[in-house]
């Protein structure tokens, strides 16, 4: 028997793919971002540039490195295409947010990391756009869920008692932070 390309992601994948079937539902994120055992998922498409990304990266409070490498890559900047570390508490809300959620739908990013040029050129068209933007640290991100008002979203991000979550109706997505615990916009 020859066993060809196992990496240490594949077989952790492997095994964790029974458990989250058989994964507990906690009743607030806290549980979820501090308890042990568990397995961490996040999925997300970008319109912008049609790629997805369906990914375990964690299981039993071991971060997996190959597949925090593949989300620093997706949340690139795609205007400049600069790729940045993408702190794991974000990812860790993003999730915990999605898994308070129930949903099987993956999130729609619109912006993760920016570079400063990109921010700045945002800035220029927009006054909702922060000069010191936690995006420009990669410690923020845009979302959107075609099955969840922008309301329902906030709630489970806020849920996490983690971060920055702002609303933002009118342009139907809700940011993401791990930085200080705050809240905004309508």
């Amino acid at each position: 028997m020859t066993i060809t390309n196992v990496t240490r992601r594949g077989l952790l994948q492997a095994f964790a793919a029974t458990a989250v079937a058989a994964a507990p539902t906690y009743s607030n994120a806290f549980g979820f971002l501090r308890g042990s055992g568990d397995v961490r998922r996040v999925q997300m498409y970008s319109g912008r540039t049609g790629e997805k990304i369906n990914t375990i990266y964690w299981v039993d409070g071991e971060y997996i490195p190959e597949a925090l490498d593949e989300i620093n890559y997706f949340m690139r900047d795609w205007r400049t295409n600069q790729v940045k570390t993408i702190d794991a508490r974000t990812v860790d809300i993003m999730s915990a947010a999605h898994r308070l959620m129930d949903v099987s739908e993956p999130y729609m990013m619109l912006s993760g990391y920016r570079s400063p040029k990109t921010n700045n050129m945002l800035r220029s068209r927009s006054s909702g756009v922060a000069k010191n933007s936690l995006h420009m640290r990669g410690q923020a991100a845009d979302l959107r869920l075609a099955s969840r008002s922008v309301s329902q979203m906030a709630k489970a991000a806020a849920a996490c008692n983690a971060g920055g979550v702002g609303k933002y109706s009118r342009s139907n997505f809700v940011h993401m932070d791990c930085g200080q615990v705050r809240s905004w916009g309508s």
